[in-house]
């Protein structure tokens, strides 16, 4: 499936059934095995997709060409480790080359059916086929700023006119995964990501700006869905390195805050951002959860579970009801085909760890 997804981001000539069949049955694989490690709120592990948000050019038309994106701001810092990072990307079969040299708005966005829709039935069908099921069920999505940013405009009068086209566009996406059942987490990592990257040679309060935008834009392509059926998903980057350029939670806390939303997801597990759930007394409003990231998707080490309760704990501690606390992981594992770095065999040791850290911090919260 990886080969079919390298291939078709190379242009090059892929039978659709073949990869529709492949993905189909990473899905049902994929659950099975979320379920057999103690998952409970799960999802489709994203197989139907060969990249984060590189995949929304097949849902939404109007893109096409490339351009090169700004590099990160940590790894023009430390030349060294980005030639480390250059021959290890080198010597994969991965869909990598499409995210530093993405498409761009070249024509009229609009949404083009049946879009997310069978992605939506795949996952819905596996779950159908289990014996037992999760609690709950997530499909993620990319958010406007996000696609704004990675995917410039090329074809509209002014920002503005291509965020408001991606919002019209991605709130059928949105509506399409609500209807269906399924929680919707709006995946947007230019949240905090793109203050080192987009934002890197400009002051803060430009960064500032722009976050406003794209939380009114969130909140816009969001439409009517109840918000406790929505969740956003904030980081500085899926991506192993120095990240001392990212922008801190605590500078971005005001401007999150007014996202119509009912739970957060963030990454507590990683070195540069662990210490950032103090600030969440700031960030929740409400009844507002937090899906909490308790253990890295870049390392290979196996959190112990003993210590990702303590990590719930001292969240559950700030928040002030564990209720409102759910563990996750910091992001996903493999933000396009063959570019994670965690082996297969660790990535579900590593989710095991966590159900069992869940019912240790469950045992004494409750």
């Amino acid at each position: 499936m990886r080969r079919l997804y390298v291939r078709q981001s190379r242009n090059e000539a892929v039978p659709d059934g073949e990869l529709r069949a492949a993905a189909r049955e990473a899905v049902i694989e994929s659950i099975g095995r979320q379920l057999a490690a103690g998952v409970d709120i799960g999802n489709d592990g994203e197989q139907q997709r060969g990249a984060f948000f590189l995949d929304i050019r097949h849902r939404i038309k109007g893109f096409g060409g490339s351009w090169k994106r700004p590099a990160r701001g940590d790894v023009l810092k430390y030349p060294s480790f980005q030639r480390v990072i250059e021959a290890q990307t080198g010597k994969r079969e991965a869909v990598t080359a499409p995210n530093s040299s993405p498409p761009q708005a070249v024509g009229e966005i609009g949404y083009l059916e049946p879009g997310i829709t069978p992605e939506c039935k795949v996952l819905q069908d596996a779950l159908d086929a289990q014996a037992g099921g999760f609690a709950d069920v997530f499909m993620t999505a990319p958010a406007p700023g996000l696609i704004a940013l990675a995917m410039r405009n090329a074809y509209y009068d002014s920002e503005q006119a291509y965020l408001d086209a991606l919002v019209a566009a991605l709130h059928v996406e949105y509506s399409k995964i609500a209807k269906a059942g399924f929680v919707l987490q709006i995946d947007s990592p230019d949240l905090g990501m793109e203050r080192s990257r987009t934002f890197r040679d400009r002051p803060l309060s430009d960064f500032l700006d722009f976050a406003e935008q794209a939380v009114a834009a969130i909140n816009s392509a969001i439409g009517d869905i109840a918000p406790e059926r929505v969740r956003l998903h904030v980081c500085w980057g899926n991506a192993e390195g120095p990240h001392d350029e990212d922008v801190p939670l605590a500078d971005i806390v005001a401007v999150l805050r007014a996202a119509r939303v009912g739970a957060w997801v963030l990454p507590f597990a990683n070195p540069r951002h662990a210490h950032e759930y103090r600030y969440l007394d700031r960030l929740l409003t409400g009844d507002q959860a937090i899906v909490a990231g308790v253990i890295d998707t870049t390392t290979n080490y196996i959190e112990h579970p003993e210590e990702i309760a303590e990590r719930l704990k001292r969240v559950a501690a700030v928040v002030g009801d564990p209720r409102r606390v759910i563990g996750g992981t910091d992001c996903g594992f493999d933000t396009s085909a063959g570019a994670g770095r965690v082996a297969e065999e660790i990535v579900w040791a590593k989710l095991a760890s966590l159900a069992e850290g869940a019912r240790i911090a469950s045992r004494s919260l409750f």
